[in-house]
């Protein structure tokens, strides 16, 4: 069977199926996807934007409600200044190409994290697209940009203080309403995808990962593409969400009163 065949196949049973509503990747391995050939680091995040272009036009099609992607985190910036600099280039190109698109098929695009350290060559034209697509009914688009899970608790915690009340008044629901995410307007985060082997979390969505599904692929971001999302997702559909409840009870609720 083609690629293509497969892809179609595979297409057809995942909508079949409950969708989850909000999935996130955190697109790791391009710098040694590129290294692998011989090429510089910022090739691999060039090649890397191909891989988010393929990647949100098949969430998209399928109809996920929210595509989150994890683009630069807090610690990033800890990079030599040529990558970082080469990195914002890139974001900025991105935006600038991918804005017909996004308006054309009705995305709200929206951003995540310390964007006030951004560049301002790249923030003015974020904040440009998110204001011109603010109304868009379409799937949520949003960049993880300056992000850390950490980082988000921690001024979520500053914002909730400083609005007093005292201990009483810290709940998850007051705590959540302070992060960052709630800004965007996303619905719960249902599945976790990171990309080029690595186990591990890397500080991305910490408060939103608690009943989130986790999958980890093996593929290099720059080689990810529709037929790796649609198994990801697949996999996720075939997976019992209980939420701290037993499978038995489940089933109870399942069968009703």
């Amino acid at each position: 069977m083609s690629e293509k065949a497969l892809i179609d196949e595979l297409r057809d049973r995942v909508r079949r199926s409950p969708l989850p509503r909000h999935v996130a990747i955190i697109m790791d391995g391009n710098g040694r996807w590129a290294e692998l050939r011989g090429l510089p680091r910022l090739e691999g995040h060039r090649a890397g934007s191909e891989a988010v272009r393929a990647v949100t036009r098949e969430a998209r099609s399928l109809g996920v409600e929210a595509l989150t992607l994890y683009a630069f985190s807090a610690q990033n910036w800890a990079r030599p200044d040529e990558e970082v600099g080469g990195l914002m280039q890139l974001l900025a190109e991105y935006l600038d190409s991918e804005r017909a698109e996004i308006m054309d098929n009705a995305i709200r695009l929206e951003a995540v994290g310390d964007l006030d350290r951004l560049p301002s060559f790249v923030r003015e034209r974020l904040e440009r697209l998110r204001a011109d697509s603010r109304g868009n009914g379409g799937m949520a688009l949003t960049l993880a940009l300056s992000y850390g899970g950490r980082e988000e608790i921690v001024q979520a915690a500053q914002r909730l203080a400083r609005r007093g009340g005292g201990p009483e008044g810290i709940t998850e629901e007051a705590l959540e309403r302070e992060l960052w995410t709630s800004d965007a307007r996303l619905p719960p985060l249902d599945l976790l995808v990171r990309t080029s082997g690595e186990r591990r979390i890397s500080n991305f969505l910490l408060w939103q990962c608690a009943y989130a599904e986790l999958s980890f692929s093996d593929i290099l971001w720059p080689d990810f593409r529709e037929l790796a999302l649609l198994q990801a997702v697949g996999d996720f559909q075939t997976r019992e969400r209980r939420f701290g409840l037993t499978g038995a009870q489940l089933a109870e609720g399942a069968r009703g009163p």
